[in-house]
């Protein structure tokens, strides 16, 4: 297929094309909005916009190619195509080029060039500008280098470092699902025969891109390294924004990359009372922490390393609240002070009449696709905007934007998911071990230090109101995720703290940058707060490159007979019965699995209890009539048998399914065997 990588690049190509016409019409149209929100507005003047073009030109182009090459694909299936993907593809491909010529050539026609930003000032301050192009370059190099060093395939090798490995374990299946199969209707590869609970399109655009010839790290590494720079763009800008500070928008980023928490120091202590302090720290590959699945690395850089697509969503989160921040400067130039101001956001007709309906819409719209790309994403994002609705004037446009979304985000779990997509109950706590308010309290402090808790003085601190404004309903997302639960895993949760703390870092690079503008003594605070701000986050990124590098990696091989049978003779109809694999030989053919590691399934909402009651019987039952009636009745057409294995620690029986079942595969070592049903 590598023949056909001239695809994938037109593809990438063409959908920057597309994505950029459609964000120069969300970003530069609804004058009202943006002439209210430039005349009010504290800062935006003093931002390069061209920044914000360029995210929104990636995140928008990529969801509107990824769902319609999407849905033609679906439809081709259903039509009986066994490559349904060479039928959205190419549609997708056609029509873009078609449409963008025709566009083209009209605005020539009319103005002389095919281009239509350069008579805006999207930069605004070029010495601003030239630092920007330094940081952005260093980040693109630095991120390229870090998604390369934990995913990349070398001399037919797949590696993935082990703080990784585990989520790209039903992330490479769900992509190999499209790339090597017809996952149509789509189902859950480690779940098969089931619907799809989990958000898939990230993992969609890149199988399809691996379709087209891009090798797979390529693939997803290309993709996610965009989608990060582009929100990390546009964070910057947002903090620019509120801060007026190149430095704070900077300072910001760094923040985003090194978590705050009492861990470090927790750690420190211990090990000195250990005597092996400084063995520890050199030799140690776990990451640190004291509070419940810290140690997975559940707050670190690490995260955004292995839920590729948290960076997408959060992309598309941002460039609606760059968009709505003109309704927040609107509603927070109001000259009345106090009450007076707050009940006047409410009970005026000011407070709620549109100001730019088409524009609501349109986000919305935008916002509410990304659910089956990052749900987390948009739930974080529609609750720092409901904050913002509070402080703004037009809230007839929030309510437009909130109901598009849902609409789109419902219309999504209709046509995916059987049932509900969501159990949302009441969960006081989140995950620490004390349910009281000071136990609660305790555990924001444990895993984020003065973060959060410092977070709730500054908004006393701030002399601005749209700052304070901005500041509170950036921290709306990490309130919800310790009041609320929507899935059986509540540890999930954790990406709306992760939200919240994104965006709440601008502030304390605000803060920062304060106190080290005073004396002496202030600038020796501001140092020391930076330490403790960043020295964990610090020593989880030594942890990280230790974690991921040689004799680090699991390893998986590309050039697989075992993976080219499965994928040539098993179709999407088929279910096959293996051991709870993760990332292995089979998961990399695509193939829907029975069941593969529960815990991915488990956290998804599926009910792995039951499946794996079942296999641990057909695997190891002496009746073989007891194995044909539960094969039948669970619908597997094939099952797996590796040399040696038991199943949930249950011995494993191969005679009885081979007395009954005829065997169609055994890879050359004789490890493993393949019986049809």
């Amino acid at each position: 297929m590598t023949r056909w990588i001239m695809f994938g690049i037109i593809y990438i190509v063409l959908s920057l094309l597309a994505g950029k016409e459609l964000a120069e019409i969300l970003l530069f149209t609804g004058k009202n909005a943006q002439e209210a929100g430039s005349r009010n507005g504290q800062h935006k003047a003093f931002c390069n916009q061209i920044w914000v073009l360029a995210a929104a030109t990636f995140g928008m182009g990529t969801l509107v190619f990824g769902w319609t090459t999407y849905m033609i694909s679906w439809a081709a299936s259903e039509a009986g195509a066994k490559k349904p993907l060479i039928y959205g593809n190419t549609a997708v491909l056609i029509i873009t080029a078609v449409v963008l010529v025709l566009l083209y050539w009209k605005r020539y026609r009319k103005t002389g060039t095919v281009w239509t930003v350069a008579d805006r000032k999207l930069i605004s301050d070029s010495r601003a500008f030239r630092k920007e192009c330094i940081l952005f370059g260093f980040l693109l190099v630095f991120l390229t280098w870090i998604m390369f060093y934990v995913f990349y395939i070398r001399n037919g090798e797949l590696y993935s470092g082990f703080s990784v490995y585990g989520d790209y374990a039903p992330h490479t299946a769900m992509m190999r699902s499209f790339s090597k199969g017809n996952n149509f209707p789509t189902e859950y590869p480690h779940f098969g025969g089931q619907d799809v609970k989990y958000h898939f399109m990230f993992q969609f655009l890149v199988g399809n891109l691996e379709f087209l010839g891009i090798r797979l790290d390529f693939a997803y590494n290309i993709e996610s390294v965009l989608a990060l720079l582009g929100f990390l763009m546009l964070l910057y800008s947002i903090a620019k924004r509120l801060t007026a500070s190149l430095a704070a928008g900077i300072l910001t980023l760094v923040l985003f990359f090194f978590r705050s928490s009492l861990s470090f120091f927790h750690f420190v202590t211990e090990h000195l009372q250990a005597k092996d302090l400084w063995a520890t720290l050199r030799d140690n590959t776990t990451f640190i922490g004291y509070t419940t699945n810290e140690n997975w690395g559940l707050w670190n850089f690490n995260v955004y390393l292995n839920q590729r697509h948290l960076a997408f969503g959060l992309l598309i989160v941002s460039l609606v609240i760059w968009l709505f921040m003109d309704w927040l400067d609107i509603g927070c130039a109001e000259e009345e002070k106090g009450i007076v101001w707050l009940r006047n956001r409410f009970f005026t007709k000011k407070a709620w009449k549109c100001i730019c309906p088409e524009n609501a819409l349109m986000a919305g719209m935008f916002l509410g696709l990304t659910s089956f790309w990052n749900g987390a994403a948009v739930i974080g994002g529609l609750l720092i905007l409901l904050g913002f609705a509070v402080f703004s004037d037009g809230k007839l446009d929030y309510l437009i934007l909130a109901a598009t979304s849902v609409i789109f985000s419902v219309l999504q779990t209709r046509i995916f998911i059987w049932g509900e997509a969501v159990s949302p109950s009441l969960y006081w706590g989140f995950l620490s071990d004390d349910k009281t308010l000071w136990g609660v309290l305790w555990y924001l402090i444990q895993m984020s230090g003065i973060f959060f808790v410092g977070a709730v003085v500054l908004v006393f601190l701030l002399k601005k109101r749209q700052q304070r404004a901005a500041l509170i309903s950036f921290l709306f997302p990490a309130a919800f995720a310790f009041f609320v639960s929507l899935t059986p895993d509540i540890a999930v949760n954790h990406k709306y703290i992760m939200i919240s703390y994104a965006f709440t870092a601008i502030f304390w690079a605000w803060a920062l940058m304060q106190l080290f503008q005073k004396k002496i003594l202030h600038r020796i605070v501001a140092v020391l707060l930076a330490v403790c701000l960043t020295i964990t986050g610090i020593y989880d990124f030594v942890v990280i490159i230790r974690n991921n590098g040689p004799g680090y990696r699991v390893s998986v091989n590309m050039n697989s007979d075992l993976t080219d049978w499965l994928e040539e003779h098993l179709t999407h109809e088929d279910l096959i019965l293996t051991p709870e694999y993760s990332i292995n030989e089979v998961t990399m053919s695509g193939v829907m699995m029975y069941m593969g590691w529960p815990y991915y399934a488990w956290s998804a909402g599926y009910d792995t209890y039951y499946r794996a009651a079942q296999a641990k019987t057909i695997y190891s039952t002496i009746s073989k009539e007891e194995l044909k009636k539960l094969v039948k009745q669970e619908k597997i057409t094939y099952i797996l048998y590796e040399e040696g294995m038991e199943y949930e620690q249950q011995y494993c029986r191969e005679e009885t399914i081979a007395s009954v079942y005829k065997l169609v595969y055994e890879t050359e070592d004789g490890r493993i065997r393949i019986y049809e049903t």
